[in-house]
């Protein structure tokens, strides 16, 4: 899988599935995340949450 700083459309606005996955992820996790994530951004983010939840497994 590429790295997502390498995606081509890593700097667009995060799509509306990674942003309610995020909005999930985040609300288990205790967290709040911007809105205004990038794709790359919100991905990297996706895996960092997984790990904290224990839903990347």
């Amino acid at each position: 899988m590429k790295d997502p700083e390498n995606w081509v459309t890593g700097d667009e606005p995060m799509t509306g599935p990674q942003r309610s996955y995020l909005d999930t992820l985040a609300r288990e996790a205790g967290e709040e995340l911007p809105g205004n994530l990038s794709k790359a951004e919100a991905s990297e983010q996706i895996d960092r949450l997984q790990d904290a939840t224990g839903r990347g497994e």
